[in-house]
């Protein structure tokens, strides 16, 4: 099944048209049930009066507009919300699905407590007294700093709870997946300063130079990609796509550059080198270069030469010189990092690098550039009453600085180095590197919480399940954290009663702080998560209530921006892929799955290409020059380092040879139980099975682009 580019942008602009025109009709009607949406347990509401409701859709960083249409307070149908400053009306397939995972009767509809390989139904208020009670023994045992909290994210008030009972408790021990939004922070903390990140104006730039970076497929905010793309061609822009595969983002490029895989830092600083050499920078811009400007030029220029760059990365070197002039001599000219959707492993020195292109041409915070400002700061948390025990354990090191470092470190141990951990809108079990090796981990800690609202890989490994409300019954608010222009807080409303017995994630904190009584309890002064949010979040809260949003920041930022250049300066850039063999397995992102966290929707399932998922077999994709014998659609073995897979083979000359393409977001093993679940779960492989993490120097980042792999025929 062929899914052409048009088809694409309708479905992903969320359009009714579009999925109803797009060529996913076979497969979608190739299960009646789901195409008529007849589910033995989907609800059939009655006639009655029809309303809409405006909420905020979380299932991923884009934090797109919804408006719900509702029959009798039930809601029937999702759709974007127009004039939303994020969306402007559109949703991808991922948002209208939301009410599938509303009705799921695969949802965890109660706490559990686990009982050998089993889980129990048990109270609310006993699964708090037991997390309480054991969280209190490892308080009383004189370590708090055992106490770890693996979440999705930093921002917004419920992350903000969670960092809230960890440092009463005395816990500096919070982390959070990878993300776009932690890369774009993490860059801007590296060459700006502490407490920045990094926006793009993608709308308004002529030239976008990406480094991989999945524009159409999933990258950032979805839909508001999805927009500035489609209006490129009125607005004369370019758009230069720099990756090993041609991917839908690629075919849609003025030009796409294809590149070994783990060389876009040579690339970028290829670029630079070009740049400097040629005197092609903006001069006002490099005066505010600070940590060895020199030092860099004099290192680019010995090994990153156009012949050298060229040798290292498989790019012409006619196009390495191409490349760096006409960005350096476009009017607003924007470089974006951050492979496929931006939330995988990914190289610090490849994101220092693609944003230095930034700097040197002097397009900071200016129109059609990229935009360096304050991280928004609009929660106004009272201070914390911190006892003795919570000031100690407090203020000792972290066990990493990032979350593969604490599984690494975990599994290293003879002994328990977390004695309990809170998972929370995350599934580190699924969507990290070597996935077996982060079982393993969780499996180690003696008190596993999680948070979910459905029995995931790493749900399934815990110890308590505290259900959460889903997006669509709860308050919260969603700040947008996908390398945006502007910054919006959204906020999701509750539009349904919720539907089993689950709570707002945010209460269930509050419930566990008050458990604990002492310093902890009087920390959490709040009745209720809704109260709480109210209040924290006083100054936007008039805007949030009333408009479902609040802009925080819009229009250009202003003000001096230094550039401290000493870790490219310092830092070696290219990073080898694991093992021996010659093959290189890479991931690729695919806008109909999701990668972290959830599962993809029965429905989001369905729309998948055979391409990417013949019945229950992943995929590859592999140039017919690398198959070496093997069939457009027949069977292969693939063998990495920390994994084997049988797979089917779809020979694709788009891919570059010598390298193999599997999608993320499939190999989901959810508890079958539940006829839903049949949909989602089983499909294909987690490429994340095959794959291990790269440790890169001098960042502590997990930077495995890929793994070398070996493929015979099945």
């Amino acid at each position: 099944m062929k899914v052409d580019r048009r088809s694409f942008l309708g479905l992903g602009l969320g359009a009714v048209a579009g999925v109803a025109v797009s060529p996913i009709g076979i497969k979608l009607t190739d299960d009646s049930s789901i195409w008529s949406q007849n589910w033995p347990w989907t609800p059939v509401p009655v006639d009655g009066e029809v309303t809409y409701e405006s909420s905020v859709c979380s299932l991923c960083p884009g934090s797109c507009g919804l408006s719900v249409r509702k029959i009798d307070d039930r809601p029937v149908k999702i759709e974007g919300l127009a004039g939303h400053p994020v969306n402007g009306g559109g949703a991808c397939l991922h948002g209208i699905s939301g009410l599938q995972y509303l009705y799921d009767p695969a949802r965890v509809k109660t706490p559990l407590k686990k009982n050998g390989d089993k889980f129990e139904e048990i109270s609310w208020d006993d699964a708090i007294a037991l997390v309480a009670g054991k969280l209190a023994d490892i308080r009383k045992s004189g370590s708090p700093e055992k106490l770890a909290c693996i979440a999705d994210k930093e921002q917004g008030s419920v992350s903000g709870l969670f960092q809230r009972l960890l440092k009463t408790f005395g816990s500096p021990n919070f982390y959070t997946m990878p993300s776009l939004e932690s890369y774009l922070e993490l860059t801007a903390e590296v060459l700006h300063g502490e407490g920045m990140t990094i926006g793009f104006d993608l709308e308004n730039s002529d030239f976008v130079l990406s480094f991989g970076a999945g524009i159409i497929e999933g990258w950032g905010s979805p839909v508001n990609c999805f927009k500035a793309n489609a209006s490129r061609k009125e607005r004369h822009a370019k758009l230069y796509q720099i990756e090993s595969r041609l991917s839908n983002t690629a075919a849609n490029a003025d030009k796409w550059i294809p590149i070994k895989p783990g060389t876009e830092a040579d690339l970028a600083l290829g670029l630079c080198a070009v740049i400097l050499e040629n005197k092609l920078f903006n001069s006002m811009a490099v005066a505010n270069f600070r940590g060895g400007l020199n030092k860099l030029a004099a290192a680019l220029q010995k090994n990153y030469s156009p012949s050298k760059t060229a040798e290292i990365t498989g790019v012409k070197v006619s196009d390495i010189e191409k490349m760096a002039t006409l960005f350096a001599k476009a009017k607003m000219p924007v470089a974006v990092f951050g492979k496929g959707r931006g939330d995988g492993a990914q190289s610090l020195k490849e994101l220092a690098a693609v944003h230095t292109l930034n700097c040197l041409v002097g397009n900071i915070n200016k129109k059609g550039g990229a935009f360096v400002q304050l991280k928004s700061d609009y929660l106004e948390f009272p201070d914390e009453s911190m006892d003795s025990i919570a000031d100690a354990g407090f203020a000792k090191n972290k066990t990493g600085r990032y979350v593969s470092q604490l599984i690494e470190k975990v599994n290293e141990s003879s002994k328990p180095v977390v004695e309990a951990l809170f998972v929370y809108n995350a599934n580190p079990c699924y969507s990290l590197h070597d996935a077996k090796s982060v079982k393993q981990a969780v499996g180690k800690v003696p008190f596993v919480v999680s948070f979910s609202s459905f029995l995931d890989e790493t749900a399934k490994e815990a110890d308590i399940i505290l259900p959460s409300h889903t997006f669509l019954e709860r308050l919260e608010d969603v700040p947008s954290g996908a390398g945006l222009a502007k910054t919006v807080v959204g906020l999701t409303k509750p539009v349904s009663q919720p539907v089993f017995n689950t709570k707002n994630p945010g209460d269930a904190v509050i419930l566990i702080a008050k458990a604990l009584e002492g310093s902890i309890a009087q920390s959490f002064e709040w009745e209720s998560y809704d109260e709480c949010l109210e209040s924290v979040a006083g100054g936007i809260w008039d805007s949030l209530s009333e408009d479902g949003y609040a802009i925080i920041s819009e229009g250009i930022p202003s003000g001096f921006v230094a550039v401290n250049v000493s870790y490219l300066a310092d830092n070696p850039a290219t990073i080898q892929a694991q093992g021996d063999d010659e093959l290189i397995l890479i991931p690729i992102d695919n806008m109909r799955l999701i990668n972290a966290g959830i599962a993809a929707s029965p429905f989001a399932i369905k729309t998948v290409s055979d391409n990417v998922l013949k019945g229950s077999d992943s995929v590859v994709e592999i140039n017919p020059l690398t198959a070496r014998g093997l069939k457009d659609r027949g069977y292969a073995t693939l063998t990495t380092p920390i994994g084997k897979a049988r797979v089917m083979i779809n020979l694709n000359e788009g891919m570059m040879p010598g390298v193999i393409g599997m999608v993320k977001g499939l190999g989901h093993t959810l508890n079958t139980k539940h006829m839903s679940n049949k949909y989602v779960s089983n499909k294909g492989i987690n490429v994340n099975d095959l794959i291990g993490p790269v440790i890169e120097s001098g960042s502590g980042l997990d930077a495995a682009f890929g793994i070398k792999v070996k493929i015979f025929k099945a």
